[in-house]
């Protein structure tokens, strides 16, 4: 790769630095690619392991960059297991690459941009006079660096690395669990090599390396994500012979930044004799660089947010139905100015979709009425001209001129443009690269890189990425970094220790918990009548239902918890023999059956002949009519699974029908109707499969699918209330129960299960009065 033109022409490329400098990876260390976004971070391993996306502990291919702290007694909640940052409150802290001491400013002019989304923060930095400020949330104990709260994160995707790692490898928890650390092997391998924007300073790239060693990574690097993008288009379109330079503009934005850079790929030349194929995957003694970076400009700050923020500002300005707030009634802050900011994102999905369109967000009108939100792509692209296309035109234009392309025409020697980030869906924002390049509403781009593609540029190229900080002394500074980088990976240590103490006490309360909400609810069962009748079975549960809420519970130890759960279920054992006796039995019986019936199965796959030509490791391009006969196929066998109660194998086969749904393409209009809608009905069974197994993380994660797709789904915001009220989250039950009524107020079901949370709700407000007066007299 060559050295790319950044916004500072006199700051040597990282990349350019390491080439000659020994590579900084070790031979052993597994390599993990990090691209960390505002709102997503996307991991891949290197080539070791055919870069392998690495998936969270829920399965998803990103993971919230988000950590949110719960409280005292309750083990922090990072990444996939954070809230939402839209709706979560300010013990939520997020956009967590955004804190980096300097990673809003440029190196050339040691400024800043004006970040529009910081103001949007719940969660609050503090100035302590020093280089990088501190978080501060309610529910910590301490405030944080923000080196430490990135520390805390990659943590949880060294974990989620080390799953992937070690189920690749046939070893260590293959299980999805990541509390641990995994195998020893890979526990010691990892290296971390993070895609970073041109834009970042050397302050931040040192503060990043500094979590990664506190995270207990084996080592970390960094590159610049131009330098990526040009290594995933070069490992795509290497091998492909062109007769004459091919010159690509690449524009990314994602939610809070953006870059363009213009790339190169020059004709190919003869490879030598004798090749090899190196241990890393790339072929020694071939052609010499193909893909070449010729400029980059990129902004920390301009991203497809300001689009949200824009439309914050108009619909606060000028809607009659929020006229009466005051900005210290509404400010960026508070929950109703989340909720508008919620809704405006939302809003701007729907309008990448269509021409115009409405959104709903409650509670924020006057004495707490919804307020209905209406814009058209016009209008939005007028809010957003000066933020958005006009700074987007202008890094377009920088990038062409710095590149030196087409001399005296200088927009015709442009082959092809590249988009990718979730920014770049929107459609205004593709119409200003069209206008910025002189090309019509006709011109196609090209979609050769995905979302992913920094995390896979990253693996590729990690080998040769550098840790040089650039200090002056280097001396002084390796002594203060080195005792600094000791304290962050000794306090992160303590609190990924106390996090698996706090999970497994949690781990434990829940099942006694649901052991005897079972309990209550299996009088109304097949064998319910087998249940004693007597006082002291009613007293039992009762009893142990309220020692859940006590102060005892609350400080216990895990050995205490341990002591407890064996106490119930010695206690349920001697009081409801003849009930368990008998659901023995019938479990037994099925197991039996589910026996035969596979043993039958295999035979008559045998006598068919029947080979499972749909592996999940199908990439043909196969025509959507095809797909979709392969879709069906999978969830008519996981409906008849689950008709059989053979839960577990028809929530994988509807994961396994929701893979192929991700394997179309050239999609048109109506057939991505129609995958959409196979995708929400999958979705739906598969949650209900899994609160069949309960699996209620996983079942969340379906509705939420679902209801990402169809914000109005009566039957995922029932099946998400079901979810919420097994996790005793009563109150946002009843939001998703409420909102289901009123889409469809005759639905029993949604009126049965409402009228259980009141209950419960009720219940739990009789408790916390009772531990109330006890505390308080």
């Amino acid at each position: 790769m060559t050295e790319p033109n950044t916004t500072d022409p006199t700051t040597a490329s990282p990349v350019a630095a390491a080439a000659e400098s020994p590579p900084v990876v070790a031979d052993n260390d597994v390599i993990v690619g990090i691209d960390l976004g505002a709102l997503s971070t996307k991991v891949t391993l290197g080539p070791r392991h055919d870069h392998e996306l690495v998936r969270n502990a829920h399965g998803g291919h990103a993971t919230p960059t988000a950590i949110t702290f719960p409280g005292k007694n309750r083990a922090r909640l990072i990444g996939e297991n954070a809230a939402e940052v839209g709706r979560a409150d300010g013990n939520t802290v997020g956009m967590l690459d955004r804190l980096l001491p300097g990673s809003l400013g440029h190196r050339s002019e040691g400024v800043a941009e004006e970040d529009a989304l910081t103001a949007f923060r719940r969660f609050q930095m503090i100035s302590n006079g020093q280089n990088e400020a501190t978080a501060s949330v309610p529910n910590a104990e301490e405030e944080y660096s923000a080196t430490a709260l990135m520390a805390m994160f990659l943590g949880s995707v060294r974990r989620n690395a080390i799953a992937t790692v070690d189920r690749l490898d046939g070893g260590g928890d293959t299980s999805g669990n990541n509390d641990g650390d995994g195998g020893e092997k890979s526990v010691r391998n990892l290296h971390f090599v993070f895609a970073v924007p041109p834009s970042y300073p050397a302050s931040a790239r040192d503060a990043l390396m500094d979590a990664a060693y506190a995270s207990s990574a084996n080592g970390s690097s960094v590159v610049d994500s131009t330098e990526c993008t040009a290594a995933v288009y070069e490992r795509k379109f290497g091998d492909v012979e062109v007769e004459k330079e091919k010159i690509v503009l690449v524009v990314e934005m994602g939610h809070a930044r953006s870059c363009v850079s213009i790339l190169k790929k020059v004709p190919t030349t003869p490879t030598t004799t004798g090749e090899e194929e190196g241990t890393d995957g790339t072929i020694e003694g071939g052609t010499a660089e193909e893909v070449q970076v010729l400029s980059a400009i990129s902004s920390p700050t301009l991203g497809a947010g300001l689009v949200d923020v824009a439309l914050y500002r108009h619909f606060l300005a000028s809607h009659p139905s929020l006229s009466h707030h005051s900005p210290e009634t509404f400010g960026t802050s508070s929950r109703p100015g989340q909720r508008l900011l919620e809704g405006c994102r939302k809003l701007k999905h729907l309008l990448s979709m269509l021409p115009e369109n409405t959104v709903t967000v409650e509670n924020i009108g006057k004495n707490d009425s919804d307020v209905s939100l209406s814009c058209t792509r016009e209008l939005m692209k007028e809010l957003c001209r000066e933020s958005v296309i006009d700074r987007l035109n202008g890094m377009i234009e920088s990038a062409i001129e710095k590149a030196g392309v087409g001399g005296e025409a200088p927009l015709g020697e442009i082959d092809a443009v590249e988009i990718t980030g979730g920014g770049s869906r929107i459609p205004m924002v593709q119409e200003a690269i069209r206008t910025a390049i002189g090309r019509g509403d006709d011109f196609v781009f090209a979609r050769s890189l995905d979302d992913t593609s920094l995390a896979f540029g990253a693996s590729l190229i990690g080998n040769v990425a550098s840790t040089v900080s650039g200090d002056e002394d280097a001396e002084m500074m390796d002594a203060a970094r080195e005792a600094r980088r000791s304290e962050l990976l000794k306090a992160e240590t303590a609190m990924s220790l106390q996090d698996v103490q706090l999970l497994r006490k949690d781990e434990i309360r829940n099942q006694i918990e649901a052991h005897i909400l079972e309990l209550r609810s299996a009088r109304h069962s097949k064998h319910g009548s087998l249940l004693p009748s007597s006082d002291e079975f009613t007293s039992f549960l009762d009893t142990t239902d309220d020692w859940l809420f006590t102060e005892e519970c609350d400080d216990a130890t895990v050995e205490r918890m341990e002591e407890k759960w064996n106490a119930v279920q010695t206690k349920t054992n001697e009081l409801c023999e003849e009930y368990l006796s008998a659901k023995r039995s019938e479990a037994e019986e099925k197991d039996r059956e589910m026996e035969r019936e596979a043993k039958l199965a295999a035979v008559q796959r045998e006598m068919e002949g029947d080979g499972d030509e749909e592996e999940d490791h199908d990439t043909r391009r196969l025509p959507t009519k095809r797909r979709m006969e392969i879709v069906m196929k999978n969830k008519n066998e996981a409906n008849e699974l689950f008709s059989d109660g053979n839960y577990r194998h028809a929530a994988a086969r509807y994961a396994k029908a929701l893979t192929h749904c991700s394997k179309f393409f050239d999609l048109k209009p109506e057939d991505e109707t129609e995958v959409r809608a196979v995708k929400m009905s999958l979705n739906l069974n598969m949650a209900l499969a899994y609160i069949k197994l309960e699996k209620l993380d996983n079942a969340l994660r379906c509705c939420n699918d679902v209801l990402g797709l169809d914000g109005k789904n009566v039957k995922a915001l029932y099946r998400r209330a079901t979810v919420l009220y097994q996790k005793r989250k009563f109150d946002d039950a009843m939001k998703d129960l409420k909102e289901a009524e009123g889409l469809s107020p005759e639905d029993k079901a949604v009126k049965k299960l409402t009228r259980l949370v009141d209950q419960q709700m009720v219940k739990q407000k009789k408790k916390e009065k009772a531990m109330a007066k006890k505390m308080f007299g």
